[in-house]
Formats: structure tokens, C-alpha cells, sequence
């Protein structure tokens, strides 16, 4: 089951876009030097089709996307909350921040617009950094990925 920890409407995580960023608990990764420890454990509220209703019902009109940031100790779940949004919300875009260095088995592209890979490495800074090892990538309509990382280095 995917818990998330909480929530924010964000501008920097997606470029062009207004995201309601939902914070996934249950991190596999323990990246070392990790900001959001937290998120480790698994704890929160449990984020299903009805806990993604009643986010929509208060901030649906406000945003153009929806990402999810977390969730790779889940991901099958993750991959059919982002094509829930998309069949019930067309008109919102989905995103995805993995800390895995490759997309997981269980990810359907079509059910996503921007997919972050990599995992943070304290060195090579976060995806603003232009040492970065992450990339963020936009899922195209034939379903490749265009890397638009450069949209958001300083």
C-alpha cells in the first residue's frame, strides 16, 4: 500500500507547470546524505483513488500536474495511481521522481509525462546542480524520452 507523508503545490520539480507534489513514504533507496529521511519509514496517510479524489476536489482547478515523488519500493502501485489520474483526469499531467538509476519493469510510459531517474548523490548535488547525476525526462507521444534535466540547472 503507498503512504505519503504530505503534500505541496510546487513550481520547480516540473517545468511549465503548477504540480501537486505528493511526498511517497517508504524509501528503499537510503541515498546517503538524503534530505527527507523521513520518508524512509513507512508512514502517513495511505494515497489511493479516493485519497487522490479528495486532493482533486481542493486542488484540482489549481494545478497542471500531478507528480509523485517517491514510491520506487512500489512502484506497480505508483504506475496505476498515475493511470487512474490520467483516465480520470485527462487534462492534468503525471510525473514520477525515481531514485533508481533505471526505469522500473512495472512503469507503463503512457500513463506518464515527466519521469526523474537517479539517485541523489550528495557530490553531484540535486537536479539543479549542473553536476547532477539525475535526469528528468519528458515522455513524448511516441513514448521515448526527450532529457530536459538543462530546463531546470542553475
Amino acid at each position: 500500500m503507498v503512504r505519503f507523508y504530505n503534500y505541496d503545490i510546487v513550481f520547480a520539480e516540473i517545468p511549465d507547470e503548477v504540480s501537486l507534489a505528493l511526498n511517497i513514504t517508504g524509501c528503499p533507496n537510503r541515498c546517503p546524505g538524503c534530505h527527507s529521511t523521513h520518508l524512509q519509514q513507512n508512514i502517513g496517510d495511505v494515497l489511493d483513488a479516493d485519497a487522490l479524489e479528495v486532493l482533486m476536489n481542493i486542488y484540482g482547478k489549481a494545478i497542471t500536474c500531478v507528480c509523485f515523488m517517491g514510491g520506487d519500493g512500489r512502484a506497480s502501485e505508483i504506475n496505476a495511481l498515475a493511470a487512474y489520474m490520467r483516465t480520470n483526469y485527462p487534462g492534468l499531467k503525471t510525473g514520477w521522481y525515481s531514485g533508481r538509476e533505471e526505469m522500473d519493469s512495472a512503469i507503463d510510459l503512457k500513463n506518464f509525462n515527466y519521469i526523474k531517474l537517479g539517485p541523489y548523490i550528495e557530490e553531484r548535488g540535486p537536479l539543479s546542480s549542473p553536476t547532477t547525476n539525475q535526469r528528468l525526462l519528458k515522455v513524448l507521444p511516441d513514448l521515448t524520452l526527450s532529457d530536459i534535466t538543462y530546463r531546470l540547472t542553475k
